[in-house]
C-alpha cells in the first residue's frame, strides 16, 4: 500500500516493500514527503548516462554496493557508495549508476521526476523509463 496524503499513513517494512517486485531499475514509491517520492529498487549492471536539469538526485544503500560514475568539469570520477552509504548527485550533473553485484536502494526525488532525467543516451530493455510505480504490497 503506498503511504500518501490521500490514504491515512501506515508504516511501510522496506524489506517487505522490497521483496514485493523483481524488477530491476524499476523503483516503486513507498511512501511521499511533502512534493517527493521515497523509492525503493533493486539494480544490477549498468544504468544509463543521464542528467536532471532541476533537481538533486539522493540515493542510500540499502544492501550491496552502488558505484554512480560522474561527467563534472574536471573530468570523469566514479564514487563507491556501500552499503549504508549515502551521497547526492547534484542537479545538472550527468551520471550513471551500476552495481556489478547487485544493490538494493532507497531514492528520494521530487514527485514526477523520471529515472533516465532530462537527457540520456539510449535507454536499454533492462531500464524502466519510468516516474516511479505505486507499491503493492
Amino acid at each position: 500500500m503506498t503511504n500518501d496524503t490521500s490514504h491515512r499513513p501506515v508504516p511501510v517494512d522496506l524489506s517487505r516493500a522490497l521483496a514485493s517486485f523483481d524488477s530491476l531499475w524499476s523503483p516503486r514509491i513507498v511512501t511521499r514527503v511533502n512534493d517527493y517520492d521515497v523509492r525503493v529498487a533493486k539494480v544490477r549492471g549498468d544504468h544509463v548516462w543521464h542528467v536532471h536539469e532541476d533537481t538533486d538526485e539522493f540515493f542510500l544503500v540499502l544492501d550491496g554496493e552502488l558505484f554512480i560514475a560522474l561527467r563534472e568539469p574536471d573530468g570523469e570520477r566514479t564514487v563507491r557508495l556501500p552499503r549504508g552509504t549515502v551521497f547526492t548527485v547534484p542537479r545538472g550533473v550527468e551520471h550513471r549508476p551500476s552495481a556489478p553485484d547487485g544493490a538494493r536502494l532507497l531514492l528520494l526525488e521530487p514527485s514526477g521526476t523520471s529515472t533516465v532525467g532530462d537527457r540520456h543516451e539510449e535507454i536499454p530493455a533492462h531500464v524502466d523509463a519510468t516516474t516511479g510505480h505505486p507499491l503493492a504490497l
